[in-house]
């Protein structure tokens, strides 16, 4: 999400920003602007919507200058506005800004108290103002930021220009991504590859915790506490749309391996460890709100139902409220009964979804109140809800969602959670060690992800099935549904999941040689139903592939096994995804369809 680029040449920049950001809209925006140093001041031209809006503003008020920065935003911290987009600026001081400052409240009141007063909505002002600051007390630009970050919690990438300092622009990072471009009398850098390919292929990857200072002679690094740091650029061999996927062959590769970033990012800021609780004012319903629910109604369609299949599971376990999951394309046409006590859910990825959002309007005027989980600021839903759980997992691009039901996982849990300590049905210290252990997931689908060879290799066992059947129980059942609309949706072949006491009430028909079956048996209490499951599969001669913690397990049963890493029960579905998602990718790629677009299939489904 978001999207950064910077320059310190000869040649004017403001047209050459914009191109730069043009390479970045894959990363998903609603906003966009440039700030450009014309050796005397800065100008700043900013705009809400598309980058051909920025253009136009622009070509009608042109900026001169050789020094610039530009942005895309994807809107967190306030809605999709001219005055919340980037750059910000704080007196002599222009910034842009990638990522989160998670105590961002706390410095605005600080920065208030001072007698700072703020323009907009966002986070990435604080920066500005600490900067400007900084430099007020005499501090050169990059002693500034130096001086700044280290009161800054959370991800960052930005980019700082300062009307004192005409020849120099510097940048930092931690926790998101920032490459430098070495060119001939030119330094260039950005969020991405993509946006420095037409000028140099000589790159130079920013590190966590490094600050670099840009001007025409070079790019000096160190590290935020000042010691230097030496790194060779890297050449980038790859074709401007490989570059833009970050090498991946496909997006949704590309994506499947993002998702450990995107349930941190999801994550952070709303989880407090000390006290076993989610904030509030994150999740979006208030604990008194909480406390006075009867009832918990999740609406959806398509890959986000099964996230809210997950979500009706771990309301019930740990908040012990009554919930109840639909089909939103449903709800409507069934005459539903809807209380003022209930809370209804609304899940969906894009916040447009007009089954979903048809569904919300519908709860509403029965009196209930609505939560929206969605991935995109100010959407339709996020509007017509009470209140709102944004998943930022950025933007997807693979139409075939991966990283943002992942995220919508997390969100489950943290709603699961939240509604759970306030109404007094989950205890301080089981809380704790549930997020504890949520925070741990990350890692745990990184050493997911690195079973992708293995996973490719089965792939080829399976590439000429013309049917699969995914099995799960408990919080797996939503995953086995999952994996198979997976399958179905970029692979073409036909698979259907069924939770796993149901395989002897009609599916174990289909069950013969030809027939793969995928089984989740994560170490968790229906482990040992589900190996029952896999024993009938192996008495009618089907070819099993296990999803296992312990390999031991399905040793003697399945003709194939990924092993993925032990989480809590109440999370697996976070990690067992993985493998399923890769097993749909790798079928997919070698049976030669558009893993990215495939057939009859839009990313957001706007009609009903």
């Amino acid at each position: 999400m978001c999207g950064i680029i910077a320059y310190v040449g000869t040649r004017p920049c403001a047209q050459l920003l914009i191109d730069g950001l043009r390479k970045l809209e894959y990363r998903g925006y609603d906003s966009a602007g440039v700030a450009v140093h014309n050796g005397k001041e800065i100008t700043v031209r900013r705009a809400a919507g598309k980058l051909s809006t920025l253009q136009d503003l622009v070509d009608r008020e042109p900026v001169a200058g050789t020094v610039g920065i530009g942005h895309t935003r994807w809107a967190t911290h306030g809605p999709p506005s001219e005055r919340n987009a980037h750059p910000h600026v704080s007196g002599r001081v222009a910034v842009v800004h990638n990522g989160i400052i998670e105590n961002h409240v706390e410095l605005k009141h600080k920065l208030t108290s001072l007698g700072r007063v703020f323009t907009s909505d966002t986070d990435t002002e604080i920066v500005a103002h600490l900067v400007d600051m900084a430099m007020g007390r005499g501090l050169s630009l990059v002693e500034a930021v130096r001086d700044s970050l280290r009161e800054l919690r959370g991800a960052y990438a930005i980019a700082v220009l300062a009307k004192d300092d005409p020849t120099t622009i510097v940048v930092a990072k931690h926790a998101s991504p920032l490459v430098l471009a070495l060119a001939d009398g030119a330094v260039l850098a950005a969020s991405d590859v993509p946006a420095i390919l037409a000028h140099t292929r000589e790159v130079v990857f920013l590190e966590d915790g490094e600050i670099a200072t840009l001007t025409q002679s070079g790019a000096k690094l160190e590290t935020v506490s000042g010691e230097a740091v030496v790194r060779e650029p890297t050449t980038i061999r790859w074709s401007l749309v490989q570059a833009e996927r970050g090498g991946y062959k496909h997006f949704m590769l590309k994506e499947i391996h993002e998702q450990p970033r995107a349930i941190e990012d999801t994550l952070r800021g709303r989880v407090q460890l000390e006290t076993g609780s989610c904030i509030a004012d994150e999740i979006g319903i208030a604990e008194p709100e909480a406390r006075a629910i009867q009832r918990v109604v999740l609406l959806a369609c398509g890959t986000s139902f099964h996230a809210a299949m997950y979500g009706r599971y771990l309301i019930e376990q740990l908040a012990r409220v009554p919930a109840v999951v639909d089909l939103a394309s449903e709800f409507r046409y069934r005459e539903p009964v809807v209380a003022p006590g209930d809370l209804v859910i609304a899940v969906s990825q894009s916040g447009e979804t007009a089954d979903t959002l048809a569904a919300l309007k519908e709860a509403k005027r029965q009196g209930a109140r609505v939560l929206a989980v969605v991935n995109v600021q100010g959407s339709a839903i996020a509007r017509a809800a009470d209140g709102v759980l944004y998943t930022h997992a950025g933007p997807e691009i693979g139409v075939a969602s991966t990283k943002c039901f992942t995220a919508q996982l997390a969100a489950m849990a943290l709603v699961s959670v939240h509604i759970g300590r306030a109404r007094g049905a989950l205890s301080e210290s089981r809380a704790k060690e549930l997020l504890e252990e949520l925070v741990r997931v990350p890692e745990k689908m990184r050493a997911a992800l690195e079973q992708d060879a293995a996973v490719q290799l089965i792939s080829r066992e399976l590439v000429s099935a013309q049917n699969a059947l995914f099995l799960g129980r408990g919080v797996s059942c939503p995953v086995a549904l999952e994996g198979a609309l997976k399958l179905k949706e970029i692979s073409y072949v036909h698979a259907e999941g069924y939770a796993g006491g149901e395989m002897k009430h009609g599916p174990l028909a289909l069950v013969d040689r030809s027939m793969p079956v995928v089984c989740l048996l994560p170490d968790d209490p229906s482990l040992e139903k589900m190996l029952s499951n896999v024993q009938e599969v192996r008495a009618r001669d089907g070819r099993v592939l296990a999803i296992v913690n312990d390999p031991a397990c399905a040793t003697a049963l399945a003709q194939w096994s990924i092993t993925v890493p032990k989480t809590a029960p109440e999370f697996s579905p976070l990690v067992t995804t993985i493998p399923l998602q890769l097993l749909s990718y790798h079928v997919a790629d070698q049976r030669g369809t558009d893993v990215d677009q495939p057939r009859n299939l839009a990313k957001t489904v706007t009609v009903e």
